[in-house]
């Protein structure tokens, strides 16, 4: 599906073999209500080659979160949460804090803690 199409604003690049993953978009996906419709959810296993087709290295894709707007950006890390967030009245607030420059910085430091921890426990660690 090409972002732009039957409504898609966005396009979100997970990992759907990770089930903390899965449980996170269905509850974006509760919390988003009618907007949800907006959101298209790509899962990136086994897609290594739409991924770099896109300019998405796999193993970038497997560790950070990307997100393709309609205009065609790419957008990965806390970057892409903070664009997704945004687009959720509740959730907005939180995206405003976790782009906070302060913040920002040792959030992703956190996140990458949390996802190497995860692909390592459960033998999928690309490196």
């Amino acid at each position: 599906m090409c972002v732009g199409d039957n409504g898609i604003q966005l396009t979100v690049y997970f990992d759907g073999a990770c089930p903390r993953c899965v449980k996170d978009r269905d509850n974006y996906l509760k919390l988003a209500g009618s907007k949800a419709k907006q959101v298209y959810w790509f899962d990136i296993t086994g897609q290594e080659q739409v991924l770099l087709a896109l300019g998405i290295d796999p193993i970038k894709a497997l560790t950070e979160l990307h997100v393709k707007t309609s205009d065609g950006r790419i957008l990965s890390e806390l970057d892409a949460y903070i664009e997704l967030m945004l687009r959720v009245s509740l959730l907005r607030p939180l995206a405003y804090l976790i782009g906070l420059p302060l913040l920002k910085p040792m959030l992703a430091r956190y996140y990458h803690y949390l996802v190497t921890r995860r692909l390592k426990r459960t033998g999928r660690w690309p490196h």
